[in-house]
């Protein structure tokens, strides 16, 4: 695959950037999407694709988001949601629940992030800010039992800081466990010697080079 550049589109919204997301998880497989703007990406996985969606609060076979008459007080994501199920869903403690992410039985996750190192080191459960109130959820699990971890993030902050960094700043969730980062400007695999450029909307691979204080490579 070669290093595409939309210059004529984007930034992408998250509702677009779910999309692009959702069309390259593979088909068939056992997906947790995280708190936040993750749990956009499964208004656009199809039942027919067949990808069954984990929620750490004890679910297999969700659906995308309920709304109206579907909405159930009971029935809703780990960021508390309401959600629809799929045929076949199933339902199970907690603590079962947990056990599936860490014991590697999850083929992707997809998470936010306050920042990616390029080395694929994730920070998204705190900025070490004064007062600020840390959030570890299921994060820690799912970025070292899945099989795949995935990030969908902004690029860049409020104030126009890169959230892609050479080495991050915040506390760690995980050492080296990002595979690909999916932002509102472009798609990094990361990891490995040189971060990628997958995709890139709204800027070049060359505006990114400036702007980013990581060493990037085009595909291809």
């Amino acid at each position: 695959m070669t290093t595409t550049e939309h210059l004529d589109r984007g930034p992408l919204s998250m509702d677009e950037l779910a999309e692009v997301i959702a069309r390259d998880i593979p088909d068939g497989s056992f997906v947790n999407l995280g708190i936040g703007q993750p749990t956009k990406i499964a208004d656009h996985l199809p039942a027919e694709r067949g990808v069954v969606l984990h929620t750490e609060n004890g679910m297999l076979g969700m659906g995308p988001a309920a709304h109206g008459d579907e909405v159930d007080a009971d029935l809703t994501n780990a960021g508390k949601v309401p959600v629809t199920e799929l045929p076949g869903a199933s339902y199970f403690h907690h603590a079962d629940s947990f056990a599936m992410m860490r014991g590697g039985h999850l083929d992707v996750c997809v998470l936010g992030a306050y920042q990616v190192a390029g080395n694929g080191d994730l920070a998204n459960w705190h900025t070490g800010k004064p007062g600020a109130i840390p959030a570890v959820g299921g994060a820690m699990d799912l970025a070292i039992g899945a099989k795949d971890v995935l990030v969908m993030m902004s690029l860049f902050g409020k104030d126009g800081s890169p959230k892609l960094v050479p080495a991050c700043t915040y506390p760690l969730t995980g050492v080296g466990c990002v595979s690909r980062v999916y932002t509102d400007h472009g798609v990094f695999e990361v990891g490995g010697d040189a971060v990628v450029v997958r995709e890139t909307w709204g800027i070049s691979v060359a505006d990114l080079r400036r702007r980013l204080g990581v060493p990037l490579a085009t595909a291809g």
